[in-house]
C-alpha cells in the first residue's frame, strides 16, 4: 500500500476543512469580536429563538421518523405522522432554520466584510434544498412509493 502524497486524499481533507470553516463562519466571527461582553440585542434573541425552534423541529422530526420506521406495522408505508403530516422534510426545515438562527445571532456584531458570514446558512440551505438533501430523498421516494406519498 502506497502511503505517499495523494491529490485525491488531500482534496478530500481540504474540502472538509473548507466545509467546516464555511459552516462555522458566523460563530468564528462572533467569537473574534473584541468587545468582551457585548449587550444582547433584539437580533441576538431572535436568532436564539430561531436556533431553538429549528433544533426542536429537527430533533422531534428525526425522533418521529425513527419511531415510525421501527414500528413493524409501518413497513412499506409513507410517514405522515406528527410533523411529517405537515411537511415532507420537517427535519431539514429545522436544520435550515437552526443555521439561519446562528447567523442572525452573530449578525449583531458583524460589520463590513464580516457579512460574508451569510455564506454559512446560505451554503446549508442550498445543500439541503438543491444538492445532497431533498433531491436524492425525493428521487428515492418516487422510486419506492411512486404517486402514493
Amino acid at each position: 500500500m502506497n502511503r505517499g502524497f495523494s491529490l485525491a486524499f488531500a482534496g478530500f481533507w481540504f474540502g472538509q476543512a473548507l466545509w467546516v470553516m464555511t459552516v462555522s463562519l458566523p460563530v468564528i466571527l462572533l467569537n473574534s469580536e473584541c468587545d468582551t461582553d457585548p449587550e444582547m440585542k433584539a437580533s441576538d434573541w431572535i436568532g436564539l429563538a430561531m436556533w431553538a425552534v429549528g433544533w426542536v423541529l429537527e430533533t422531534v422530526a428525526d425522533q418521529q421518523k425513527f419511531n415510525f420506521r421501527n414500528n413493524a406495522d409501518n413497513k412499506g408505508r409513507w410517514c405522515e405522522e406528527g410533523l411529517w403530516a405537515w411537511s415532507r422534510h420537517p427535519n431539514y426545515f429545522g436544520e435550515i432554520l437552526l443555521w439561519w438562527g446562528v447567523f442572525v445571532t452573530a449578525s449583531s456584531v458583524l460589520s463590513e466584510w464580516e457579512w460574508v458570514g451569510v455564506l454559512s446558512p446560505a451554503f446549508i440551505s442550498v445543500l439541503l434544498l438543491f444538492a445532497s438533501g431533498i433531491p436524492p430523498l425525493e428521487d428515492s421516494a418516487d422510486k419506492r412509493y411512486g404517486a402514493r406519498p
